[in-house]
């Protein structure tokens, strides 16, 4: 049965992962897309390793599905490296990081996610390991306490995450790469589609991937999981394959339209018509209308209306644009501007 609220969400499913990590690109030159950031990482990786070295610290930031995750185990690939990782949620204390950088070995790459997460105490256990690859610990309390330096082996350190501006300027200065990746276009998600096909023995013919990269919102993610449940049509209804027509009727059976909305992001812009008289609405009153988390649309849903011009962020609140109004079937809101 298909779980209508991950189906369309950049964020990683628990029951996807294990697919996932066997449709994951391997090395630079498997992956699709990201082109400037490819050709940076490419020479900075191809630098660090000529000289010996471990790769400057990379911080990697944008919505959730676009391959922060996967980059990380590329990096380590591509460095001949182990990679450790953990999340910025599950570091409570600062001795829970320190355990894990005391037992990296030289030349590992450590990568957090949701590293916006990470609590004060925490994070300042990074700074000098950055920095310098030591850390500074308090041993005892009171006036009997006192510090103790760990030396730390060479590391690079991959942080990931979805809300840069969550991150703390003297964090953000440590990192030597910093990267957003950005919304796919809809001929590198087919590509991406194409391979993940082949991965996974689908059939697909070009106009049946084009299909599913229109609708994937611009997220490889979404993609793949969008390609999965075609296929379940497919094969249910006897089919050889996933060609144009097959996609649209089973991505219709979906209810993902053309842009590539569900019903929440339907319920988004139609709640700020119809309640808000098109905007401004703040997001805390938006996200209370609809009945979902303000995170959540913030992370999975705004991105996307905002990159495709059916939303806009102002000062004000969020407003509803033009395309929005057309898309929708309402009538333009007169005199608001060049947005509508």
């Amino acid at each position: 049965m298909v779980h209508e609220e991950h189906l369309l969400s950049g964020a990683p499913d628990p029951d996807d992962l294990g697919v996932e990590a066997s449709l994951r690109p391997r090395r630079l030159d498997e992956y699709v897309g990201q082109t400037r950031l490819l050709d940076n990482l490419r020479v900075f990786i191809r630098a660090a390793r000529e000289r010996r070295e471990s790769l400057d610290h990379v911080l990697l930031f944008g919505p959730p599905g676009l391959g922060k995750t996967t980059l990380a185990h590329i990096i380590a690939n591509e460095m001949n490296a182990p990679l450790r990782v953990t999340s910025g949620p599950v570091l409570e204390r600062a001795g829970d990081l320190a355990a894990i950088l005391t037992n990296l070995d030289r030349g590992e790459v450590l990568f957090i996610d949701e590293i916006h997460r990470l609590g004060p105490t925490v994070e300042e256990i990074l700074y000098p390991a950055l920095e310098d690859y030591r850390i500074d610990l308090v041993i005892g309390q009171g006036p009997a306490a006192r510090t103790v330096k760990i030396e730390l082996q060479p590391f690079t350190l991959v942080g990931a995450t979805t809300r840069a501006g969550l991150i703390s300027s003297p964090l953000r200065a440590r990192f030597g790469i910093v990267h957003r990746l950005d919304f796919y276009r809809p001929e590198e998600l087919a590509r991406i589609i194409q391979r993940s096909a082949h991965l996974l023995a689908i059939p697909i013919d070009p106009a049946g991937a084009a299909e599913i990269a229109r609708r994937s919102r611009g997220t490889p993610r979404v993609a793949n999981r969008l390609l999965r449940r075609v296929r379940d049509f497919a094969q249910v209804e006897g089919a050889a394959g996933i060609d144009l027509a097959g996609a649209q009727r089973a991505l219709g059976l979906l209810e993902v339209d053309e842009y590539g909305f569900d019903d929440l992001d339907r319920k988004i812009l139609n709640t700020l018509i119809e309640h808000y008289d098109g905007g401004p609405a703040g997001i805390r009153a938006l996200a209370a209308a609809v009945g979902e988390d303000r995170g959540t649309l913030e992370d999975f849903y705004e991105p996307y209306l905002i990159q495709e011009g059916f939303l806009q962020r102002t000062p004000r609140g969020r407003v509803a644009t033009r395309r929005a109004y057309e898309h929708l079937g309402y009538p333009p809101r007169p005199g608001t501007g060049s947005l509508f």
